[in-house]
């Protein structure tokens, strides 16, 4: 079995740290939608202003409000302000990963979306070829909804 993306949130700012909450990561469950991302989901998250690497569950906010806020221990973690990668992942085969076709979110500052990507891996010639395709976000998310 392999780890693999299933989804990403690129370049997402944390909009709140809440150190005496119980845990987990709330998110805007309007994002989470177009990338499939379940409440309790467990996410890996990489923080790009100090280099921390950690997981917990997400919970989902007020849809429409962009949020990106750390809750708990993972509130030690991160600021107001600081750049992260959210990551969801799922197991399978090493024959089907050329099925996997996982969503990628940018952000503006504002945690607006600025672009969706989708990762796309092909077999050639006996082995794979790794491409990206962007798709046109107000395009994309016009068909979402």
């Amino acid at each position: 079995m392999l780890k693999v993306i299933r989804a990403k949130l690129h370049g997402i700012f944390v909009t709140g740290a809440d150190l005496n909450y119980h845990g987990s990561i709330t998110l805007d469950p309007v994002q989470c939608q177009i990338l499939k991302i379940h409440p309790l989901e467990f996410v890996e998250i990489w923080n790009k202003n100090n280099g921390a690497r950690f997981s917990t569950y997400v919970i989902y906010g007020d849809a429409h409000s962009n949020c990106c806020v750390l809750n708990g221990a993972a509130a030690r973690n991160c600021q107001k302000d600081d750049e992260l990668i959210i990551a969801s992942y799922k197991f399978c085969q090493p024959q089907d990963i050329k099925n996997e076709r996982p969503k990628i979110l940018t952000f503006n500052k504002d945690n607006s979306i600025k672009g969706i990507l989708e990762y796309v891996v092909e077999e050639d010639g006996g082995w794979y070829k790794f491409s990206i395709n962007d798709f046109d976000s107000d395009s994309y998310l016009e068909k979402a909804s």
